[in-house]
């Protein structure tokens, strides 16, 4: 008499195959990641009273997020090497308590320079935490399912951007300018909950844990044919990030200012983004399991840039055409994330998974600050939907960068 087991095809098999180490690492690293977007998005969705507070120029304002993004490449390079030598677990609680300790102190700032510090500070953790969390689970999954499932990992951001324009929203509605965006920053200690989860439930994978110690060094990823996998993830990243950041940190000035909405009506027209990014996120991490990674990337690198070109560009007095061709914009500028984690963790093997993936995606951000930053500089001069086009232009390096690197769909981790 033999017997035959039934292979788990349903809706939520991939969750279902984490097992119960696997799921708890799962819901840590999606809490980590959507508070870390809710402290993300505190600031450009404060921008226009932080602004008007402090009586700042386009040119400082983009500074205070184009600082945060050159610090995250500094956080993630160094939570990957963490990562790889003390564990995934424990980096992420420390890249969590980080990120939350710095937003916080964002909102005692007495001037300027102050805050720029403080938020500088703040990308430390902002970057360290998506490298932890993401390895963390992608060590979890069975290859058939990890596009899948480090895309809802992914899609914790657009869960935290949400409940940042909601609270952001009810605060406008009850405090003044002048001490709304100090509570927003105040808000940001909600992460510091997490951590006691994950120091609780948390465990790295056995096979993880199983692992030599010597590992993770900077100079290992530049040397034999991994060094061409690090330049050009890391060009893949720039590419990609240079234009949702420089989404992510002038939309929603561009819609008080170039659209005259209010902060409430501003709302309205990001839960469309908001909508469409979340769908993005979990579509896209199914296209990078069917698909493949190179074709997915591809794809929505080329309709992201086309989509932020039509968003800025549309004619005054059309802004219900704009409300509605959110929805398009978030889903592909947010599909385009889902194979992030799980491409950069097959581009590297085991002992150096946290430190190149660490790396490149945060080397990407820091490079792909520039965009945003060089719309604050030419805001002026071509109003800001003008300059926003430059988030457009690039999308055009993750392509190009795509052409070196290899494919990695169903391959299983080293």
């Amino acid at each position: 008499m033999s017997t035959t087991t039934t292979e788990d095809t349903g809706r939520f098999a991939w969750f279902r195959s984490l097992g119960q180490k696997g799921k708890r690492a799962f819901i840590g690293a999606f809490g980590g990641y959507g508070l870390d977007s809710y402290d993300y998005w505190v600031l450009p969705l404060s921008l226009v009273a932080i602004t008007g507070y402090f009586g700042l120029t386009k040119a400082e304002a983009g500074l205070l997020g184009t600082s945060t993004l050159l610090m995250s490449a500094i956080g993630g390079a160094v939570a990957g090497i963490m990562a790889d030598r003390f564990g995934r677990s424990k980096t992420l609680i420390i890249t969590v308590a980080a990120y939350a300790f710095f937003t916080v102190l964002c909102g005692f700032a007495t001037n300027y320079e102050t805050l720029l510090i403080f938020r500088a500070l703040q990308g430390l953790g902002f970057g360290g935490e998506w490298a932890a969390g993401a390895i963390l689970v992608a060590e979890y999954c069975k290859p058939k399912y990890r596009g899948r499932t480090v895309a809802f990992i992914q899609s914790a951001w657009a869960v935290g951007w949400g409940l940042a324009v909601l609270i952001n929203t009810l605060v406008a509605s009850f405090a003044d300018p002048a001490w709304s965006w100090r509570i927003m920053f105040w808000t940001g200690a909600l992460p510091a909950i997490l951590i006691f989860y994950v120091r609780r439930n948390v465990d790295d994978a056995p096979e993880t844990k199983a692992q030599p110690k010597e590992r993770g060094t900077f100079p290992k990823i530049f040397q034999g044919p991994i060094l061409k996998t690090t330049l050009f993830a890391a060009l893949l990243a720039t590419g990609v990030q240079g234009g949702y950041y420089t989404l992510a940190q002038w939309l929603p000035l561009f819609l008080q200012t170039g659209r005259g909405l209010t902060i409430i009506g501003t709302g309205g027209y990001l839960a469309f983004l908001i909508s469409g990014a979340w769908i993005g996120y979990v579509c896209g991490g199914y296209l990078t399991d069917y698909l493949g990674r190179k074709k997915t990337f591809t794809l929505f690198a080329i309709a992201s840039a086309l989509l932020i070109v039509a968003y800025t560009q549309i004619p005054n007095g059309a802004n219900t055409l704009v409300m509605f061709l959110g929805f398009p914009l978030g889903f592909c500028m947010s599909a385009i994330f889902s194979g992030f984690g799980s491409y950069l963790s097959e581009l590297y093997p085991t002992q150096l998974r946290g430190t190149g993936q660490g790396f490149t995606y945060n080397l990407g951000r820091a490079f792909g600050a520039v965009f945003p930053g060089v719309v604050g500089f030419m805001a002026d001069r071509m109003g800001i939907g003008g300059a926003m086009l430059f988030g457009a232009a690039a999308y055009g390096i993750a392509v190009v960068a795509l052409i070196w690197l290899p494919e990695t769909v169903n391959k299983e981790l080293e």
